[in-house]
């Protein structure tokens, strides 16, 4: 078990709290709360995850969506062996549930 912290910058505001996906084998429960004035312009993430050894795969996964999708708030991964695509669509649908 391994649990790694990022920073992203972000400056779209997350609106409501949003829980998508489960804990489950190749899948990723996402936790997105609204910036509370803490994070100022961020999109501060923390993952744990199963699998050791892949933080550099997580910083690249991560920066290439918040690079895409800057939503700005705290971000909560948990995962279980999910693929980058499936990151990519968990983070999609928490920043939609919590955006719209």
């Amino acid at each position: 078990m391994e649990t790694l912290h990022f920073d992203f910058p972000a400056d779209i505001p997350a609106l409501r709290r949003a829980r998508v996906g489960v804990v489950s084998s190749g899948d990723l429960e996402v936790l997105l709360f609204p910036d509370t004035g803490n994070t100022g312009a961020q999109a501060l993430v923390r993952v744990r995850t199963s699998v050791d050894g892949f933080a550099e795969l997580w910083q690249a996964a991560l920066y290439r969506f918040f690079d895409r999708h800057p939503v700005a708030g705290r971000y909560e991964l948990n995962d279980f062996g999910a693929t980058p695509g499936v990151v990519a669509l968990r983070l999609l649908q928490a920043i939609e549930a919590s955006c719209s």
